[in-house]
């Protein structure tokens, strides 16, 4: 069955052909791109299915390139704290859960931000057991690298004050007392989840399936999505979506970042790097090399300016970093790591020079701080760094007290990158930012939040609309070595289209991306969503 697409005002992102007004699709593929009369006059024939775009603006399919899109669901079933502005409303709404519950049921939730509250003061545990006195209590900050617990949950785990705790965490503790303050960092948070009652394989459905919805209708053709931890392994979670995407038809195509936790679970059961098909995929080994910003945990070569003396945290030691690639690479599999801190990414560049290259490349997730030798260690044909536009209106102005006017000026520095020469994909790391595309290529043009009057920070480093769309196309194809099926709008590529409401390219402002509406999400030539 053939389709053909007409009236559109079509972007394929393709310099040899940039601009078309039809596209004909057959089984998944594009297989003519032309002028609306020529492509009826070729392919219009008894049995043609003819969509009419009524004028619209087409994209390539937008890719989302790194979040974690079953935490996302699971997230709207509980305790969302996203834009909470202070801490006593972030009490009030514990307090809520808490009487709407019964006594023990744990308290989950996610999203909370101390540097959007007035005294940038976090809940004391002493604060939290108070609005939740009888409930184990387990909040991740926005970032999802820092924790708030209240003495419930410390109980629950048996915590002491001579417990183990993993290699990178920390459990923040009064400096008179020595008593815990509610707060956990990093890998410190495993005493506490371990604990905590999981979701059965229904449930898990239900929350992945919102979430993949919520992805086509914001106009994504393709995620990838970092998934095992939340839900209970690689197996589990390629069943997942092997049942919602490819048996049942829903949501975007998803290649799945397995944690290095899940490495032997993988090699057992035969799967790899490329393995499944065009709508589910196995990709990289994930792991993290150090924390975030937020917290102070992400690794730094020189001290915090507004914590001297800290330089974060280092979640693996420069030998275990190289024997993860290692085993990774005994597979045959590229990585993927988180590296926010320069010092992180150095200590991950150090021991990747030291591996030759497999089939797909590997993967630098944020690459947040950086300077010229680092951006010049990226430029390789087998590297690709995974960025986060949003992050730079939701980080500015406070990174500037963590890292001073000189690295601040190398923060998010994705001008310097793309003109340097490094292949750069976009993405949303949702839960922790929104999971609109719009609002990355916003991010990214702007490098501002809506209504402020400046030109953004950092305003060097803003990118073009080309640009920025460029990050959320065929940057995310790159990053799983399928730019040649998806990303531009070519014949004998993947028929996957975003189609919005306006022009982003004969926009007066960028702002005007963020009334812009997805009117249609086109994967494989099937219309998903449809406003």
């Amino acid at each position: 069955m053939k389709t053909i697409y007409i009236n559109g005002n079509i972007y394929t992102m393709n310099p040899n052909e940039p601009m078309a007004q039809s596209i004909v699709t057959s089984n998944e593929r594009i297989v003519e791109i032309g002028n609306d009369e020529d492509m009826l006059l070729q392919w219009g024939r008894n049995g043609t299915t003819i969509i009419d775009l009524e004028g619209r603006t087409v994209l390539p399919g937008l890719i989302d390139s790194h979040l974690h899109i079953s935490s996302v669901g699971i997230n709207s079933q509980e305790l969302d704290l996203t834009g909470v502005n202070s801490r006593d409303k972030l009490l009030a709404a514990v307090r809520v859960k808490a009487a709407s519950i019964h006594p023990e049921e744990w308290i989950l939730g996610r999203g909370w931000d101390e540097n959007i509250f007035p005294d940038k003061r976090i809940p004391t545990i002493e604060e939290l057991d108070y609005v939740a006195p009888y409930s184990p209590l387990f909040l991740p900050r926005i970032c999802g690298h820092a924790f708030l617990v209240n003495s419930r949950a410390l109980a629950q785990c048996g915590y002491h004050s001579n417990m183990a705790i993993p290699y990178g965490g920390t459990v923040v503790l009064e400096p008179i007392t020595k008593k815990p303050t509610g707060l956990l960092l990093e890998t410190a948070s495993n005493i506490v989840t371990k604990h905590i009652p999981k979701k059965n394989y229904n449930q898990l459905k239900s929350a992945v399936k919102m979430a993949l919805d919520d992805a086509v209708r914001l106009g994504l053709t393709s995620i990838h999505t970092n998934d095992p931890n939340y839900l209970d392994g690689a197996n589990q979670t390629y069943k997942l979506f092997d049942e919602l995407v490819n048996q049942e038809g829903i949501g975007p195509r998803s290649n799945l970042l397995i944690d290095y936790t899940y490495l032997d679970e993988l090699k057992s059961s035969g799967m790899f790097a490329g393995y499944g098909n065009n709508k589910v995929m196995i990709g990289a080994i994930k792991f993290y090399a150090d924390g975030a910003l937020g917290g102070r945990t992400a690794l730094l070569s020189k001290t915090y300016e507004d914590d001297p003396g800290n330089f974060g945290n280092a979640m693996y030691n420069n030998e275990e970093i190289y024997r993860m690639i290692q085993e990774a690479r005994g597979y045959k599999m590229p990585v993927a790591i988180h590296t926010i801190g320069d010092q992180a990414l150095a200590n991950v560049l150090d021991a990747l020079d030291q591996f030759e290259p497999v089939e797909h490349r590997d993967r630098l997730i944020h690459v947040s701080v950086l300077n010229e030798e680092l951006i010049s260690r990226l430029k390789n044909p087998h590297r690709i760094a995974d960025v986060q536009p949003k992050f730079v209106p939701s980080d500015y102005p406070w990174i500037v007290d963590r890292l001073g006017e000189d690295r601040s000026n190398y923060s998010y520095p994705f001008k310097k990158l793309l003109q340097a020469g490094v292949w750069c994909a976009g993405s949303s790391d949702a839960p922790i930012e929104p999971l609109n595309p719009l609002l990355g290529i916003h991010a990214a043009v702007t490098r501002k939040k809506h209504g402020d009057t400046h030109n953004g920070f950092n305003e060097q480093e803003r990118l073009s609309m080309y640009e920025a769309i460029q990050l959320f196309t065929l940057g995310g194809a790159y990053a799983t070595n399928e730019e040649m099926d998806k990303g531009t709008l070519e014949i004998g590529k993947l028929c996957d289209m975003t189609i919005l409401s306006r022009d982003p390219f004969s926009m007066d402002s960028a702002d005007e991306l963020l009334t812009t509406d997805v009117e249609m999400t086109v994967i494989g030539g099937e219309v998903k969503y449809r406003k």
